[in-house]
């Protein structure tokens, strides 16, 4: 990606390196193993911190850790595509006769806290509707270009342009509406629900890429096929055949490889927002 040298966001919270730590007291191990699964998911927060809800928060002391330069520059990356993510949907809004409320992005070290509760590394990267904040631990791109083979920096892009994408539909009422309908179906019916709401997130992530590639020309050759490897190695299917050697389709959240590529792919060929309308679609 073409990003050096382009505006940072002033919206960063980098909370890596600093002094002491936030200990989770409650919950157990046996959630953070279960968080494990949803982070390669792709982190729902409302799912993630249902699992990681500790009782309360304890500071430890410590000393401030020096950040890297490989550190200091991928936060420098990711306040970039952050940026990015603000001029693309500030225009998409404006366009519309709204107005954007930009996000804030958390860089963490392990774990830290979020109104949505406890966001600790083993959660992955999630956006809580609570704070408008999108959280993200850097350390879960190492476990994505490892274990699900997905490198490319516009594989982390394409993260923080899903997660980006909760944010819109938050503001547009949709994640307060879909989030309505749990407890008034059961968990299948809900489960499919929870898929058209992150298959839109995907699309919102394709349109995000179409957008700041005619805005500012970030794309280089290979980006996009980075960024359709990355929504491939995070579907439902995918993970459960590595995780478990088996599919259960009612229990996807996320929707398969296949699906998750296809909103992606959609979204970046049509740059138009209107045309991600995942809850009425006869075909995912």
């Amino acid at each position: 990606m073409r990003w050096q040298g382009r505006r940072t966001s002033d919206n960063l919270e980098d909370r890596r390196g600093i002094s002491g730590k936030q200990v989770a007291i409650g919950g157990g191990i046996g959630g953070i193993l279960i968080a494990v699964l949803f982070a390669l998911l792709g982190g729902n927060p409302d799912e993630v911190t249902q699992i990681l809800q500790p009782t309360r928060m304890e500071s430890t002391s410590g000393v401030n850790q020096p950040l890297s330069e490989k550190d200091k520059q991928m936060g420098d990356f990711v306040s970039v595509i952050l940026a990015e993510t603000e001029d693309v949907w500030n225009q998409i809004f404006q366009q519309a006769g709204h107005t954007y409320r930009e996000p804030k992005l958390v860089l963490f070290t392990d774990q830290t806290s979020s109104a949505c509760g406890f966001a600790g590394a083993a959660s992955g990267p999630f956006y809580c509707p609570g704070d408008e904040k999108v959280y993200l631990d850097l350390g879960f791109f190492e476990e994505m270009q490892r274990k699900l083979g997905a490198p490319g920096d516009f594989a982390l892009a394409y993260v923080i342009a899903h997660e980006v994408g909760h944010h819109v539909q938050n503001q547009l009422g949709i994640t307060e509406q879909v989030m309505a309908k749990q407890g008034q179906m059961d968990e299948v019916d809900f489960n499919r629900l929870m898929v058209r709401l992150e298959l839109q997130a995907d699309f919102l992530a394709g349109v995000w890429a179409n957008h700041a590639q005619r805005m500012a020309n970030i794309l280089e050759e290979g980006d996009i096929e980075e960024g359709i490897n990355a929504a491939g190695a995070v579907g439902d299917d995918r993970i459960m055949k590595q995780t478990q050697g088996y599919i259960v389709p009612d229990a996807f959240t996320h929707g398969t490889s296949e699906q998750r590529v296809r909103w992606f792919v959609k979204g970046f060929k049509t740059g138009d927002i209107n045309q991600g309308d995942t809850f009425n679609a006869d075909q995912l």
